[in-house]
C-alpha cells in the first residue's frame, strides 16, 4: 500500500499512518511466508485468537473475492486480446475502451466490442475467442495481485470460508483456482452460472447462498466500480482494492491501493468494525 492506509475503523488515510490496525507491523507474520509471500496453511498459527473471534455469531463468516484485477493482474491480458481481436476486423481500439469493460459482464463487453471496435462476429463467439486469449496467457503465467496468496493461505487455516465471485467463465476461473491449494475456494461463482452479471448484486448472493453465510456478515473485496456496485447492493462488507480503473471512496466503503501490507487480522477488525449488530434471539418465557 503505497498511498493509503488503513485507519482505527477501516477509514482511508493518505497520510500513510497506519492508524489503529498497524497493517505495517507485519515481520512476526511475514516469518511464517516463503519468499514469494505464500504461507502453507500447516504452518501457520491462529493470529491473534482469531478461531475465537470468528465463531462469534455477530462477526465476519466468509471473504469473497472478485477475480480479474483483484486476485490475478489478468486486465493487462483482456486488454491485450480486445487489441488483437478489432485489429483484426481492421478497426481501432483504445484504453479508454478497454477501461470501460472493466468489471462487466462478458457478453455486454462483446456487445461493447461489436459497436465500437467493428468486431463482426455473434457475441457468444466473441466472448469465447476473448476467454481462449486470455485462458492461454494464464496457463503460462499467473500474476498475482501483491498480498492475495498470502491472505488466501491465512484464511484458509483459519478456517474462514472463501468464494471467488467473476463475471469471468468457469473455464477461467478453474485455471486460476487450480493453482492454488485445493479447498483454498469453497465455491465458485462465475459469470455463466448467472443469469443478472454485475453491478446486479445476484452473484454475491449466489455465493453467500452457496456458503450459507448472511451477505451482510461477508467481506467482499473488489477492483471495479461495477463490482463494488454488486457488492455493495448485495449487503456485504465491501474492500475496493485499484488497479485498471479509478475507486471512489464512499461512506462504509474502504479502498486501498493494494493488499500487500494487510494482514488476515487486519481483515477481520475491519469487517467487525463495519458488521451490524447481530440479532437478538428470543426472550426467555
Amino acid at each position: 500500500m503505497s498511498e493509503l492506509a488503513i485507519g482505527p475503523v477501516g477509514a482511508v488515510g493518505a497520510d500513510g499512518g497506519a492508524g489503529g490496525l498497524d497493517p505495517r507491523g507485519l515481520a512476526d507474520r511475514r516469518g511464517l511466508a516463503d519468499p514469494q509471500g505464500f504461507a502453507d496453511p500447516q504452518d501457520l498459527a491462529d493470529p491473534r485468537g482469531l478461531a475465537e473471534r470468528l465463531g462469534r455469531p455477530d462477526g465476519l463468516q466468509a471473504v469473497l473475492w472478485d477475480l480479474d484485477g483483484t486476485l490475478v493482474d489478468t486486465e493487462p491480458y483482456w486488454i491485450a486480446a480486445e487489441y488483437r481481436l478489432v485489429e483484426a476486423f481492421g478497426d481501432s481500439w483504445s484504453d479508454a475502451h478497454a477501461h470501460a469493460l472493466v468489471g462487466n459482464p462478458l457478453l455486454v463487453s462483446a456487445a461493447y466490442l461489436r459497436e465500437h471496435g467493428g468486431v463482426d462476429l455473434p457475441l457468444s463467439e466473441i466472448v469465447d475467442r476473448l476467454l481462449a486469449e486470455v485462458i492461454a496467457d494464464v496457463r503460462r503465467e499467473v500474476v498475482w495481485r501483491p498480498g492475495v496468496r498470502r491472505l488466501l493461505a491465512e484464511l484458509r487455516a483459519a478456517r474462514v470460508p472463501c468464494a471467488m465471485v467473476t463475471m469471468s467463465y468457469e473455464d477461467l476461473a478453474r485455471t486460476v483456482a487450480d493453482r492454488l491449494p485445493p479447498g483454498t475456494f469453497a465455491t465458485l461463482v462465475t459469470g455463466d452460472q448467472v443469469s443478472n452479471g454485475k453491478p446486479d448484486p445476484e452473484a454475491y448472493l449466489t455465493a453467500a447462498a452457496r456458503l450459507g453465510v448472511e451477505p451482510s456478515r461477508c467481506l467482499a473485496i473488489e477492483d471495479s466500480p461495477a463490482g463494488v456496485a454488486s457488492a455493495e447492493a448485495a449487503g456485504c462488507v465491501v474492500i475496493g482494492v485499484r488497479n485498471q480503473v479509478p475507486l471512489a471512496a464512499a461512506p462504509g466503503r474502504t479502498v486501498l491501493d493494494d493488499l500487500d501490507a494487510v494482514s488476515l487480522d487486519d481483515l477481520v477488525t475491519l469487517a467487525t468494525a463495519r458488521l451490524p449488530p447481530a440479532e437478538a434471539g428470543p426472550a426467555r418465557a
